[in-house]
């Protein structure tokens, strides 16, 4: 459990990742721990060579993938709420992380450009649960898609804690690949659900621009 400071802690609004990639949403330190904890909300994904920082992000539907070079210590997180988007178009714009094929790509190109080797990398993925009133079921969707990245990417799923029907908060140690994850109950399901749902359509009418390589492809 995350206790806090008795005295104001040192926050941050937003954090550039390290690798030069997305903004991560808060920063703010934790002196049980000794630690910068980066909270990765949905659409941002953040990269990081410190020991000591830990990435935090509260999944419903939506799924993150935590990876690391365990050579180098360098890790990363994403946090992405559809499988995919056949847009053409990317650009800069950061709504573009909320879908799952552009997520992906973008954490990993940032640690090969930080330096990392992907014979080295370690993947963990979590969240997926069908939490929202919906039919739909994105939370499995979503959970499929990561696992099917994983595997057209040739990259192995190291350990996952996928689908269900309640959301999770994640804690992810990059320097050690170390996750702490907790079950949430049917009272914060409630609260992570309609916070998803409310972002989803603050989104709606956002376009993107640019372009994407999926999957490696030539």
């Amino acid at each position: 459990m995350i206790r806090p400071l008795a005295s104001p802690a040192p926050v941050a609004p937003a954090v550039k990742s390290d690798g030069g990639g997305a903004v991560a949403g808060r920063r703010f330190y934790d002196a049980a721990q000794g630690a910068w904890m980066i909270k990765v909300l949905p659409g941002e994904f953040y990269v990081t060579p410190k020991s000591d920082e830990v990435l935090v992000t509260v999944l419903g539907s939506c799924v993150s993938a935590c990876i690391r070079d365990r050579g180098m210590g360098i890790g990363g997180m994403n946090h992405f709420m559809l499988p995919l988007s056949h847009a053409s178009g990317w650009g800069d714009d950061r709504e573009s992380t909320r879908y799952g094929n552009f997520a992906m790509e973008k954490l990993l190109n940032e640690m090969i450009k930080a330096g990392c080797s992907r014979s080295r990398l370690e993947v963990k993925l979590f969240g997926g649960g069908n939490v929202t009133d919906t039919n739909n079921l994105i939370g499995s969707q979503n959970s499929d898609f990561a696992l099917q990245y994983l595997e057209a990417e040739g990259l192995a799923c190291a350990a996952q804690d996928l689908r269900g029907p309640y959301p999770r908060r994640i804690q992810y140690y990059p320097a050690t690949g170390r996750v702490v994850r907790r079950l949430l109950g049917n009272n914060e399901s409630v609260l992570v659900a309609r916070e998803e749902v409310e972002y989803a359509k603050s989104l709606s009418s956002k376009k993107t621009a640019g372009e994407i390589q999926l999957f490696g492809d030539d």
